[in-house]
């Protein structure tokens, strides 16, 4: 157990002797759902999202589309955050950020990412793996202009990821921002923003099951436009 400590704590602690301790261990559900079989999942994965899709915005889900956007260093150490879905399409899945940010960052050093949505009222997961690149410049422009005037403005005032000495500076700029397009029906695009396509290689579907044994399908892709269906052991 020292030796564990020495190589992973940096404050030295021993892993064995820590005084506050949190135990979710009864934390479960036994699930009890409509099973998910590879044979009927439709032959085009982004055709079967937007079915789990449908599903989770029937069931009123708040922010169905929120998902988890992982990326790395060139170096390999990773991050995670949560972005929101603004389109799916068979070429991928879009969201959009400041190109300054740290995400955005680590996606122009090492291009691959991977999305997760859960939507734990349904018992259903779903992971996406690919590549990375940035959407055109014009559907940037045109997401951007069907924002809410507030929130193009915050897109101008942030410098997303940056250390501020407190929250002061940021909503100085925002006022700032708002009297000088007062009298304006469009706010420019800043150059520095605009949006991603995670482009899959593999998407999973995962439904719980009870006694934990899960269904997952992964759907992994083979050639340009073909996929191969199979499951996976939960």
């Amino acid at each position: 157990m020292g030796d564990f400590a020495e190589r992973n704590d940096p404050a030295g602690a021993d892993f064995a002797k820590r005084t506050h301790r949190l135990s979710l261990a009864e934390l479960r559900d036994d699930y009890g759902r409509t099973p998910l079989s590879e044979l009927n999942c439709d032959s085009n994965p982004i055709v079967q999202f937007e079915r789990w899709f449908k599903d989770a915005q029937a069931a009123d889900l708040k922010e169905p589309n929120a998902m988890i956007l992982a990326t790395a260093t060139a170096g390999g150490r990773p991050s995670s955050r949560v972005v929101l879905l603004k389109e799916v399409s068979d070429f991928g899945f879009v969201f959009y950020t400041n190109y300054e940010s740290r995400k955005a960052q680590e996606i122009e050093t090492n291009p691959f990412a991977a999305l997760t949505f859960h939507w734990p009222e349904l018992g259903r997961q779903v992971r996406v793996e690919g590549r990375v690149q940035r959407v055109p410049q014009e559907q940037s422009a045109a997401y951007f202009h069907s924002r809410p005037k507030g929130s193009q403005l915050g897109a101008w005032a942030s410098r997303q990821s940056a250390v501020l000495p407190n929250r002061e500076p940021l909503e100085a700029k925002w006022a700032e921002l708002q009297e000088q397009y007062a009298t304006n029906d469009e706010v420019p695009v800043p150059e520095f923003w605009g949006g991603y396509c995670v482009v899959p290689e593999s998407i999973e579907f995962w439904e719980g099951r009870p006694n934990r044994l899960h269904d997952r399908v992964r759907y992994r892709r083979s050639g340009e436009k073909k996929w191969i269906i199979e499951r996976l052991s939960p």
